[in-house]
């Protein structure tokens, strides 16, 4: 098939464990829904106060397109940045990064990386 599609009320939410103190988080997997060959995307949901855990991926670079307000933590050591909505956020493969809701609103995101390779993450203590 050339194509696929999938629609907002089609996609399963799985929750994630929340961070100590923190809220969970809910993922939707789509790489092997839509087919993905050489990139993995997954659709995420942040409530207010929920945050990802501190990693660095040392395999795949990552981007993030946001709906919502989202605070990172880039690098080492940490740089606070906002990023509001409809902004981009491209994350070299190697750098630290914590996503985080710290506003009062959901926030959904885009993820998207590349190589589809999971399993290069390295976790680090929060920076939040």
């Amino acid at each position: 098939m050339a194509f696929r599609v999938t629609r907002p009320d089609e996609v399963e939410w799985i929750e994630r464990e929340p961070e100590p103190g923190g809220s969970a988080r809910y993922v939707a997997r789509l790489s092997d829904e839509l087919g993905f060959q050489h990139t993995r995307g997954n659709l995420w949901r942040y409530p207010a106060g929920a945050r990802g855990r501190r990693h660095r991926d040392t395999i795949q670079e990552e981007t993030f397109v946001v709906a919502g307000t989202l605070t990172v933590y880039l690098g080492e050591p940490p740089e606070q940045v906002e990023v509001p909505q409809g902004g981009v956020v491209h994350v070299e493969a190697g750098t630290e990064l914590q996503l985080a809701n710290q506003g009062d609103e959901e926030v959904l995101l885009w993820a998207y990386g590349a190589p589809p390779e999971a399993g290069g993450a390295e976790f680090l203590d929060s920076a939040v």
